[in-house]
This record gives structure tokens, C-alpha cells and sequence, in this order.
């Protein structure tokens, strides 16, 4: 954690994946982040995998440094309790629907200068989710095997989902950055701002920027699937005389010319230029088009070296590559975990499980990052932020706990 955003305190009302990661990006540069849930939990209090305790591991992660306040939000008292939450702190990042008790005209009523930050689905008001908007961004259907039959259509052939929910995760990112971009601009102004951002206009948009529809427009098609390879450079996986199977890439001229002599191949490659009448070395154009002919040539080295000594060769020429592990071994993994300053000490986890937390993924020289934070129990800052935020006695909090609107830490 960094201290830069310790003048800022954010309301963070939401469930599931992206509007609680877009609070912990800003809890991790220092803001304080306050998660308010229903009493008994949010959607997503309970959600996959939990510890033998009941425990979310999820929950747990994307709400580190935060801190938790529980009210029943089934009720208007509670309702109204967060809404003046809001107002009092000023801003507020949520995924509740805007046509609902938190809609902006709601929490602004009084403060002009609010800043909400809410994340939709889609910009017409659908549903939506990152599995269904992937499906509508055509990205499964650019995945599967190279090898698949040419008979089987882009529309026929069974999509490929990938399991990471990437949408998600850069709609937080974006929606955290979208929050400091308003309050810049309240600062300079004065003026409040509502903002809306649809997970779906994430996934279409990135399929823009990224060239990606305008390259189907003008090809008047789909692009082809392509296996593991990269499109439109050099890149694929690889498998070694032992069975290992790793993933390189050659986007630069060094990058080629450091895998080039590595796998011992200038010779070969060549001969493959002449015959083509090409130069690979002149950029990712000619190694992309005849793709096929150089991976056969590096497959045959790979396939007559064990991979100690081809991860030798490759490193001692700087070589873009990875072993591919499976979760639990990149977990376990010394370079990416234990002996990387990503990581800090463990916090003292609600689930009483002990494991490796991550600090800011930006790391600033000269700065103290500070060691990883704990996930709050829920509820447990209940009574402090409802004293500090709206001058609440002890008394009335205690009246609002026997009435059940407000719920304290469900630790025991």
C-alpha cells in the first residue's frame, strides 16, 4: 500500500468482481475505502471457493484494505443510512442499478458536487456479466485449435471461453481511474459528476482500440483460429524432448535474433530465406505469414533438447519466454511469489488461512510500499465510520444495532 490517496475517503457499495476491484486499486494507493453490504452479506459474501470456516476466498481478496460497514439495506432505515453515507463522504463507487435507492439523484440530493462512479452491463440497461459479454465481443470465437476442420464455420465451431474474467478486472481499473479523473475535475470546477461505465461498452470498446474491428470490417470477415499461436507475430508454444511445453515470442529484432540463436537455427533460417525469397529479420510481417515453416524448425530443436538446457540457451540470449505451470505451481513459484517484493507478509486473513498478499502492482522507488492489508469482517467498522461519517452517538448506533438496520463484525 502507498499513501498517496490518504485524503480520500470512497463509499463502495457493490458485489462480485469489478466494482470491489476498482475500490481495492484505490484502498492500495492509501484512500480509505468504505464497503457498505447488506447485514448478512452481499451477493457475493459467500461466493466460490470457501474455506471449511465459511469463508470466501474471493471476498476476501478484492476487499483487502478495506473497511466494512453492515446495515440492512432490505429496509428504509438502512436504505437511508447510506445514502447519507454518500452525501457525507462525497463520492461512491457502486454496481446496484441506477433505478434503484442509490440512483445518483438520490445520493446528490443536497450535494451538488457528488461524484458516483457506477458500473452497468450494458449502456441500454441489460444485464450483463464478463462470460456473456466476451461471447458478444466475438472473442471465443477467435480461440480453439488451428487444426480444427476448415468445414467447421467461426459460427458453427464451439467457442472457447477463457476462464480469467478479463472484463471484469479492466472495468475496475478503468472505473478507479474514471473516479480520480472526476475528482480532478471537482477540484478544478466544483462540479459533481456522475458516471457510468457498461462492462459490455469495456469489451466492445477494447475490441476497438485494440484495431481489432476495424481489422474484421476491412477484411470483411473473421480472422482465422490460431491455436496458441500469436496473431500477427511470432509466438507459439513449444514442447521439449522431456515433455515440457513453453511459450516464446519474438516481436523485436532482438527478440528474433536472440531466439534465432538459441535454438541454433541461422543456418536453417537461411536456407528458409532463400527458398522464400523473404527476411525474416525485416519484422513480424514475413515470420507471421510463414509461420507454419519456422515452427516446424523450431519445434524440431525444441523436441531434441530437454528443457534445462534449451531455458539455458535461451536466457544466456535474452529470449522473450515461460514454462507454462499450472496455477498452483506459479503459486508456489519462487521467482513469482516467494522472492518477489509484489508480496508481502501475510495479514491476518478473516478466514484464519495464511498465504502471500499482493501490494500495489505499482511499484514507486523511493517510496515505502507498506506491508499488504487485511479484508475487513464484515461489519466490523460499523460503529466508528456511522460516529465519524454522520455524528452518530453510541447510543443511537446502539438503538440501530437491537433494531436490526446495523450489523457489527461477524467475526465470532
Amino acid at each position: 500500500m502507498y499513501n498517496l490517496l490518504s485524503d480520500l475517503s470512497i463509499i463502495e457499495a457493490s458485489s462480485f468482481v469489478a466494482s470491489p476491484t476498482a475500490g481495492l486499486y484505490c484502498a492500495q494507493m492509501g484512500a480509505e475505502v468504505i464497503r457498505v453490504d447488506h447485514k448478512a452479506g452481499g451477493l457475493d459474501y459467500d461466493r466460490y471457493m470457501l474455506t471449511r470456516e465459511g469463508r470466501s476466498l474471493s471476498w476476501e481478496n478484492l476487499n483487502r484494505a478495506k473497511k466494512s460497514v453492515a446495515l440492512d439495506l432490505r429496509s428504509g432505515e438502512g436504505r437511508e443510512l447510506l445514502v447519507e453515507l454518500t452525501r457525507a463522504t462525497g463520492q461512491v463507487i457502486t454496481n446496484l442499478p441506477e433505478k434503484s435507492f442509490l440512483s445518483h439523484a438520490a445520493m446528490s440530493e443536497g450535494r451538488d458536487d457528488l461524484v458516483s462512479v457506477r458500473i452497468m452491463g450494458w449502456h441500454d440497461g441489460r444485464q450483463a456479466m464478463d462470460f456473456t459479454v466476451n461471447a458478444a465481443a466475438g472473442y471465443p470465437l477467435m480461440c480453439g485449435p488451428e487444426e480444427w476442420p476448415e468445414s467447421i464455420g467461426a459460427k458453427t465451431a464451439p467457442p472457447v471461453n477463457q476462464v480469467l474474467p478479463a472484463w471484469d478486472f479492466i472495468t475496475g481499473a478503468y472505473a478507479a481511474f474514471a473516479m480520480l479523473a472526476a475528482l480532478r475535475h471537482r477540484d478544478a470546477s466544483g462540479e459533481g459528476s456522475e458516471v457510468r461505465i457498461p462492462l459490455g461498452d469495456v469489451a466492445i470498446g477494447t475490441l476497438a482500440n485494440s484495431g481489432a474491428m476495424a481489422e474484421m470490417l476491412y477484411r470483411g470477415g473473421d480472422r482465422e483460429r490460431l491455436g496458441n499461436a500469436i496473431w500477427g507475430a511470432f509466438g507459439r508454444d513449444f514442447r521439449t524432448k522431456d515433455g515440457t511445453r513453453f511459450m516464446v515470442a519474438a516481436l523485436t529484432a532482438k527478440q528474433w535474433d536472440g531466439l534465432v540463436e538459441a535454438f541454433g537455427l541461422s543456418t536453417a533460417i537461411a536456407q528458409l530465406e532463400a527458398e522464400l525469397g523473404v527476411r525474416f529479420a525485416d519484422g513480424d510481417t514475413p515470420r507471421f505469414e510463414h509461420r507454419h515453416k519456422l515452427f516446424d524448425l523450431f519445434q524440431r530443436v525444441a523436441g531434441s533438447h530437454d528443457y534445462v538446457a534449451l531455458e539455458a540457451r535461451m536466457a544466456a540470449n535474452g529470449c522473450t519466454f515461460e514454462k507454462y505451470r499450472t496455477a498452483h505451481e506459479a503459486a508456489n513459484d519462487p521467482a513469482l511469489v516467494t522472492d518477489n517484493p509484489l508480496f508481502g507478509p501475510a495479514p491476518a486473513n478473516p478466514s484464519g488461512f495464511d498465504y502471500p498478499a499482493p501490494r500495489s502492482f505499482a511499484n514507486i522507488p523511493e517510496r515505502e510500499s507498506g506491508d499488504p492489508a487485511p479484508a475487513p469482517y464484515l461489519g466490523q467498522h460499523s460503529e466508528e465510520i456511522l460516529a465519524e461519517r454522520l455524528g452518530l452517538s453510541s447510543g443511537a448506533i446502539g438503538k440501530l444495532v437491537d433494531a436490526g438496520t446495523v450489523a457489527l463484525s461477524d467475526k465470532d
